[in-house]
């Protein structure tokens, strides 16, 4: 069982997220990083912990990983369930992610839990800064996850109490329970992006991961004020006219982008990608008449106005 020194760290992370009233449900893979979590929240909150693992069914060995999961929690005392879920065709990492938040917001209303934890940890938030990075991301693709956020469909607290906490000392809580983690292949794999990184930080000892997961809370922060400029934005400057809305921007190219993003959003039913969106300022601000999705943008003397394009006849 992890140390009593252990044992109080996690728990004043966890207090700081979470009031600690009901029981707390902790999604586990089977990885090194979920176990340390399932052992750290059954010390912290002995006879209030619930356990599932959700089984996507995408690898031959996720059943008998999922049933590993079940045999550890069933020695702790720690109730678990095996969530089997479908996903569905599209972004397989889009779908999988979509599908297992479904499926522990179900399991969830079932068990009449207060809050999920999740087992994010600091090298988690780094490495996903730095690759998002290497991909000229914006500050909504930099902005790491929060600490304390909410169960997608739900209102029910999502909490990730490990984003202090790096890799190797989650791994040193599995050791010394004496027990052997799920080892993905993926994670070592140099077809994956991150799997390359994650091997080019080990040897990079001059970064401090800690410092960078801080850099990405930090980006999330000001994601938060764009969304919140974009949100006073939209609701002074945006018109809704009889054939569609029309937009005077005020605010600076930041905000804009969202604002257009939105406006797209709202009249053509799908999320535009963020280079459309770019080029659509551009077009609007050089006044010229652009077209997204099926949505046509002109500028008018009195803001950008934007409508629905004709449908064309058969």
């Amino acid at each position: 069982m992890p140390s009593r020194e252990l044992t109080a760290r996690f728990t004043a992370d966890l207090a700081a997220l979470w009031s600690g009233e009901g029981r707390l449900g902790v999604a586990v893979s089977g990885g090194p990083d979920s176990l340390a979590l399932l052992l750290l929240a059954h010390v912290a909150l002995p006879g209030r912990v619930v356990a599932a693992t959700v089984d996507h069914g995408l690898r031959a060995e996720s059943a008998a990983e999922a049933a590993m999961v079940a045999a550890v929690c069933a020695g702790l005392g720690v109730p678990h369930a095996v969530l089997d879920v479908q996903v569905a065709a599209g972004n397989l990492q889009s779908e999988a992610r979509s599908a297992r938040y479904g499926a522990l917001a179900e399991w969830m209303a079932r068990e009449e839990l207060a809050a999920l934890a999740t087992a994010h940890h600091a090298d988690d938030q780094a490495e996903t800064l730095l690759l998002r990075l290497n991909r000229a991301s914006g500050v909504a693709g930099l902005a790491g996850v929060r600490a304390r956020g909410v169960v997608p469909g739900t209102r029910l607290p999502l909490l990730r109490p490990l984003l202090g906490w790096r890799r190797a000392d989650l791994a040193g809580v599995v050791d010394a329970a004496g027990l052997s983690a799920v080892d993905d292949p993926s994670n070592a794999s140099d077809r994956f992006d991150r799997a390359r990184l994650r091997k080019a930080l080990r040897t990079a000892d001059w970064l401090d991961v800690a410092a960078i997961g801080q850099s990405a809370a930090h980006l999330a922060d000001a994601d938060a004020a764009l969304e919140w400029a974009a949100a006073r934005e939209w609701a002074e400057q945006v018109v809704k006219e009889p054939m569609g809305l029309t937009y005077r921007p005020q605010a600076p190219r930041a905000v804009a982008l969202r604002v257009l993003a939105r406006i797209v959003t709202e009249l053509d039913g799908e999320a535009p990608r963020g280079s459309a969106v770019a080029r659509l300022f551009e077009t609007l601000l050089a006044r010229q008449p652009a077209s997204i999705g099926g949505l046509v943008a002109r500028a008018m003397p009195d803001g950008w106005s934007f409508t629905r394009a004709p449908k064309r006849r058969s």
